[in-house]
């Protein structure tokens, strides 16, 4: 029986130098998995026979081991036999991905980084990129996965190695948060929406010392009669462009409102949208950040709604 510490996923990532290796670890690294290169072969056993690190949040990540020829005593038939021996055991799930390349754009990459062959340091490239593709043939042969990156760039692959092993649980991490433009915009912020043209309840005795999160508050804000519409194509708006944020391999989109002092608007209308986005299927996490400070009329400012109190 699989036990809580084993690695839910383990994917063996090999492939001709040059092809992308260093690309597809890179990324699946960034979608959660646990990522190990050029392990040698004779420690490949105890790596995956060691407990993972108890009480970790991410403790059931997934596994990629990276191999490649520069991998210590390797050879390609001998880890086709390893891996089959631990695929055969239900705890260790292996799969394998091999990326190959044609040798005419392997030979131009080599060229354009002037990097030196890891099979032929003193030889033409050539030479190495022909002695790599037979070493490598039984690992292309027994693979699970195979993704030739001759005409791939670089966001390319990362969006394929996304899409085939990335999961809901990599989702990247999404904030809404309020603010007030009178104490500066927030840092890191990537998409901010300004509130202020909505009618400040700040001017209304009844409400200043009130906050966004208050229903009194709330109702006010939403009787303005641009509300509504604004805030609805604001939440569409959002809706259009998360998933095309979360397709280009974005971890963290921060959404920030703003009003003035950051109490009222912008508070009440980050806690609709993130409602909004949770009943989308999205995970917000929300943030107010000015809303413990105390109103005061000078970072109102001198342009007061026209209301009676």
């Amino acid at each position: 029986m699989t036990t809580p510490r084993t690695p839910k996923r383990i994917l063996l990532v090999s492939g001709l130098s040059g092809a992308g290796k260093s690309t597809v670890l890179r990324t699946l690294e960034d979608v959660g998995w646990e990522v190990v290169d050029n392990l040698p072969l004779t420690l490949l056993d105890h790596l995956l026979s060691t407990p993972l690190a108890r009480g970790g949040p991410r403790r059931r990540r997934p596994l990629a081991i990276g191999i490649d020829t520069r991998t210590r005593d390797f050879g390609a038939q001998r880890i086709v036999d390893q891996i089959k021996a631990l695929a055969s055991d239900q705890n260790f799930p292996v799969e394998s991905l091999f990326l190959d390349c044609a040798g005419s754009e392997l030979l131009r990459r080599y060229s354009e980084t002037r990097r030196r062959h890891p099979l032929a340091p003193d030889r033409p490239a050539t030479d190495g990129i022909a002695d790599e593709r037979e070493l490598m043939a039984p690992l292309r042969r027994w693979a699970d996965h195979v993704i030739d990156t001759t005409d791939t760039d670089s966001p390319t692959l990362q969006a394929q190695i996304r899409e085939r092993f990335g999961s809901a649980e990599t989702a990247p991490h999404l904030q809404v948060s309020s603010f007030g433009f009178a104490r500066g915009l927030p840092r890191n912020a990537d998409l901010v929406f300004d509130m202020r043209f909505l009618k400040n309840p700040h001017w209304v005795s009844a409400l200043r010392e009130q906050t966004g999160l208050d229903a009194a508050v709330a109702d006010f804000i939403a009787r303005d009669p641009a509300y509504e519409e604004a805030v609805t194509r604001i939440e569409d708006l959002l809706l259009l462009l998360l998933p095309r944020y979360r397709s280009e391999g974005k971890s963290y989109i921060s959404i920030a409102f703003g009003c003035t002092g950051g109490r009222h608007r912008s508070v009440h209308v980050a806690e609709r949208v993130a409602a909004r986005l949770r009943g989308a299927g999205f995970s917000p996490t929300v943030d107010h950040r000015d809303l413990g400070t105390r109103p005061r009329d000078g970072i109102e400012g001198a342009a007061r709604a026209r209301t009676v109190d």
